[in-house]
């Protein structure tokens, strides 16, 4: 098949792949850049970016706001000005000011999620920046096309799909997540993609979660989706961001090591049962600082800090670490660099 680009108004990317936001500090702008250079979407994590700043501990909100600008300059330099974006969680507690730094610093596409992003297109407007909201059901879709509608007069640039399969937090209920074949995301992908198509809107939809070959690729492009956003299988590349020791617990786990996981927000999530999920399970960490990261998180109640759990995973304490994973991830067998990745994501999908 010909491999179609994806087309976000007027950013048009030559292979139909976002590189899925990781954060804490697991996709900046060293992955990002590689992944655009290479014909993809590029897209930094805005989560708590500043933590390798000197003032992280006293300052986080400036040291996150600082190293956003400092992150997002980086990859349009080493990527040549290609597509770059980021992902912004509207569970931050200043999402709105990052927001702002992304336009700012002229970022090209903003992905919000874990919380419905309503108030979005008001943070972006008088600027060029494309908005995509991620949901995972057609009716949190439906509500976005239509108070964005009414409120700003704005559609969104393109719909992220995400499905159970995702790492990280997930926008499903733990019940959900146990009966993961009732809710197919190529079911939601065509649920919403028929939505749109009932009210004649041609907004892209990139299905995530779970996504691993050229030929997963090439299956979502054959049901009407614009494209994919893939996020574990570039945590074994080279040019991630995150430590070797991050990298090489993906490629150690196996399937039976991954599990969903009560995250301390009360959100589910998928990671990979190691020591430290099992620590947290039976006595609770000390928790010596608040980072203000999430608006609805009480260091009182919270088993451990969710900040300092994934701060060790990217320095490579992953034994103290919490380590987000989709579900595929023990299908990592190598690092390689991100061409080669994008490569045979090619060849496979050209094959399939």
């Amino acid at each position: 098949m010909n491999i179609p680009k994806l087309k976000i108004g007027d950013l048009i990317a030559n292979m139909p792949i976002i590189q899925g936001g990781m954060g804490v500090g697991i996709s900046r702008s060293n992955l990002a850049a590689a992944v655009a250079k290479e014909g993809g979407i590029g897209i930094i994590s805005g989560a708590q970016i500043g933590f390798e700043e000197p003032d992280f501990e006293t300052n986080t909100f400036e040291a996150n706001k600082r190293a956003l600008r400092k992150e997002i300059k980086k990859a349009k330099e080493m990527s040549g000005d290609k597509i770059i974006g980021v992902n912004i969680m509207v569970a931050l507690k200043n999402y709105a000011e990052y927001v702002k730094v992304a336009v700012e610093e002229k970022i090209d596409l903003i992905i919000a999620g874990a919380g419905l992003p309503i108030e979005l297109p008001k943070l972006v407007e008088n600027s060029n920046v494309k908005i995509a909201p991620i949901v995972s059901s057609r009716k949190a879709a439906k509500l976005i096309v239509e108070v964005w509608e009414k409120r700003f007069n704005r559609r969104p640039d393109a719909i992220v799909v995400e499905g159970p399969e995702a790492g990280g937090h997930l926008g499903f209920k733990k019940e959900e997540l146990d009966q993961i074949e009732k809710h197919d995301l190529k079911d939601i992908v065509k649920d919403i993609i028929e939505y749109l198509k009932e009210l004649k809107l041609q907004i892209p939809v990139i299905a995530a979660g779970g996504i691993f070959t050229g030929k997963d690729i090439a299956e979502y492009l054959k049901i009407g989706a614009a494209g994919v956003q893939m996020a574990t299988r570039f945590v074994t590349t080279h040019e991630c961001d995150a430590s070797d020791e991050y990298k090489q617990a993906y490629i150690n786990s196996k399937k039976e090591d991954i599990q969903i996981i009560k995250s301390p927000v009360g959100m589910p999530g998928r990671a990979i049962r190691n020591d430290f999920i099992k620590r947290v399970e039976t006595e609770k960490d000390k928790i010596t600082k608040c980072y203000g990261c999430l608006r609805e998180c009480n260091p009182a109640e919270i088993p451990y800090c969710i900040t300092k759990a994934l701060v060790n995973a990217v320095k490579g304490n992953v034994d103290n670490a919490l380590l987000f994973v989709g579900s595929n991830a023990y299908r990592c067998d190598k690092i390689i660099s991100v061409k080669e990745l994008m490569d045979t994501l090619k060849l496979e999908l050209q094959e399939a």
